[in-house]
């Protein structure tokens, strides 16, 4: 894995474990429909996503994962942004010009 890739990966991490204050996390509405008056479910989503054990698949990023919870497929995505949220960035490596959203999602909001 190149210097980027694993400095993108890192970031994620960071990200997806609620270390970087400038993320931003955004859950579907029909994934919080799936979970609808269940605030165990929704705390079990964000562990699941922070314990993800991630395979070969998912990409040297580390950005893109699915998992099941309470039987119900979910899935989630990290983008990135320019820190005024409208462009994508220009380096996904430089949390000083990046902003990330992870994207809590149904397989079917993909």
């Amino acid at each position: 894995m190149t210097d980027q890739l694993s400095r993108i990966a890192e970031l994620n991490d960071r990200c997806r474990h609620g270390l970087d204050p400038t993320a931003r996390v955004v859950i579907t509405a029909a994934c919080l429909a799936a979970f609808a008056g269940e605030l165990s479910a929704q705390a079990e989503l964000l562990s699941a996503i922070r314990g993800y054990a991630f395979t070969r698949d998912d990409g040297p990023e580390r950005s893109r994962g699915e998992f099941t919870v309470r039987g119900q497929a979910v899935r989630f995505a990290i983008d990135y942004y320019d820190r005024a949220l409208e462009w994508g960035s220009e380096d996904p490596g430089d949390p000083h010009v990046t902003t990330r959203v992870m994207t809590i999602m149904l397989p079917e909001d993909d």
